[in-house]
């Protein structure tokens, strides 16, 4: 018998050095270095046989239906694909990398449980509440500067998986985009030490994260936004409308779990995005641009980030 389990997959393998120390970049202490070495793959199983292999699959199935009784040979025939079908969601879970969610078997019936409750459609922004503040978002409203607006995203969208974590597969961007972005925040946070503060993220267990001082809107300690050592892709808070700016661009999408349930209570805020990872300058700054959002959001202030340029 000859029986070959073929997969298909989207994967990436990323390898990156740890960020140079803090005062090889001026920004002060280090306090999340950034170490990647990850494989992001989502496997869908097929099984492929042969004629023998047929043969003996027809004889298996016939014995057990003539020989067991109907109930038992009803179960075994349902269970082992069954079965079949959950290991292998279980090592797309593990091949995401680690994320906010324990990458244990506990951690993936936790997901599979939640994936219940996911979002249909990342793509449709929610409604802004009626108490909602600050009132609007900052996105559109750039004074009549054309050149403020944000820009639609070029070619298509990456292709994004699992829930916590939730991460791109492919489209990653460059190691100098996401150190510089890093580099970025952690300016932000030491020339507005009164304001900001970058450390871990809250909500990602993993990753760089930056914090408000005094939110308006308070998500995880005050969690802005964070930024995903594997992929490189963010996820951060916005207003209602920004978000529907950001998706309408193609620039990012909803949180699988960002809505508000009156039965079940979800991990994230209905306002929680993934932006996609940066792929060179231009798409650096628009990156920035939409965390000054996040920003005006989280504490109802406008920012301007000054970009540092990828080396």
């Amino acid at each position: 018998m000859s029986v070959a389990i073929t997969t298909s997959s989207a994967s990436q393998l990323l390898h990156e050095e740890p960020i140079a120390s803090s005062n090889a970049c001026g920004v002060g202490p280090e306090l999340d270095q950034a170490v990647v070495s990850c494989i992001l793959k989502q496997e869908a199983i097929s099984v492929t046989l042969d004629g023998p292999a047929i043969f003996i699959v027809s004889m298996t199935l016939t014995l057990i239906i003539h020989f067991l009784e109907p109930k038992i040979a009803e179960t075994l025939i349902v269970i082992v694909p069954i079965l079949l079908l959950v290991r292998n969601d279980y090592h797309n879970f593990l091949g995401l990398g680690p994320g906010g969610t324990p990458s244990t078997f506990q951690g993936y019936v936790r997901i599979a449980w939640l994936r219940l409750w996911a979002l249909r459609d990342p793509f449709t922004a929610p409604e802004p509440r009626p108490n909602t503040l600050p009132r609007r978002g900052i996105l559109r409203q750039e004074g009549g500067d054309l050149s403020r607006l944000l820009p639609y995203r070029p070619g298509p969208r990456p292709h994004v998986a699992g829930i916590a974590p939730q991460r791109q597969l492919d489209q990653h961007g460059t190691v100098p985009h996401y150190h510089a972005l890093r580099t970025t925040l952690k300016k932000l946070a030491v020339t507005n030490p009164a304001r900001f503060g970058t450390a871990r993220s809250c909500l990602e267990k993993h990753g760089l994260g930056l914090f408000a001082r005094h939110p308006l809107n308070v998500s995880c300690n005050g969690e802005i936004c964070h930024v995903h050592d594997s992929d490189h892709s963010l996820h951060m808070n916005l207003h209602p409308e920004d978000i529907r700016e950001v998706l309408a661009k193609g620039w990012g999408q909803r949180h699988p779990l960002a809505w508000k349930g009156r039965l079940v209570r979800m991990p994230v805020p209905e306002e929680f995005v993934m932006v996609y990872a940066p792929r060179d300058d231009h798409e650096l700054k628009i990156v920035c641009r939409i965390i000054e959002a996040a920003i005006w959001y989280v504490v109802s202030e406008r920012t301007d980030i000054q970009v540092e340029r990828a080396a």
